[in-house]
């Protein structure tokens, strides 16, 4: 890979973590419900599922993926599930100080992740744009890996944002909450009607 490949993948990299998506609404609901271990647990949930696509990316795995469409689907109605169900929990759900799991950020963020035909179509795509052809696998493990750190960079900056206003944050915890859910709930109606 030229430099000038390489500075387009990171930027295009940088470019991707940066919109908002079903990540960063986990990450907010997290961070608001247990602070700022909460919210360092959810990031290192998300990027673990994150490193799993672009591994399997980066090994050709998720190439089946997308030439199954029942693998597809099925992949799709768990990622509906997966966001419905924590969108419904954090919409409708109790709201009370005590109720506060920093240890369930990991396991969060992990499923949302996994659970994530987009994600995982996405690292197919996006990935071997940047490799020439013939560079092998390495480079392509090479690339997942960088996408992950610079991932992981973007949503440690939000995670840490956010902790600073934690005090105003858990004065409008239950507005949050809800908001959160929704927006999660609202994902998942659209990956469901997505086609």
């Amino acid at each position: 890979m030229t430099t000038t490949g390489l500075l387009a993948f990171l930027l295009a990299s940088f470019l991707l973590a940066i919109v908002p998506g079903v990540g960063t609404a986990m990450l907010v609901k997290q961070s608001v419900r247990g602070g700022r271990r909460a919210a360092f647990v959810t990031v290192a949930g998300l990027e673990t599922g994150v490193a799993f696509w672009a591994l399997a990316a980066g090994l050709g795995l998720s190439v089946l993926l997308v030439a199954s469409e029942v693998a597809y689907q099925v992949l799709r109605v768990a990622g509906v599930v997966v966001l419905l169900w924590f969108g419904a929990r954090a919409l409708f759900g109790k709201h009370r100080e005590t109720d506060t799991p920093a240890t369930g950020g990991f396991r969060a963020g992990l499923l949302v992740n996994l659970a994530n035909p987009k994600l995982a179509v996405f690292a197919i795509s996006f990935l071997p744009q940047f490799v020439s052809p013939g560079a092998g696998r390495w480079a392509l493990i090479t690339l997942a890996v960088l996408w992950v750190v610079i991932d992981t960079l973007w949503y440690l900056v939000i995670a840490t944002v956010i902790t600073a206003a934690v005090g105003w944050l858990q004065r409008h915890r239950a507005a949050i909450e809800r908001l959160s859910g929704a927006v999660l709930i609202g994902l998942g109606v659209k990956l469901a009607l997505d086609r």
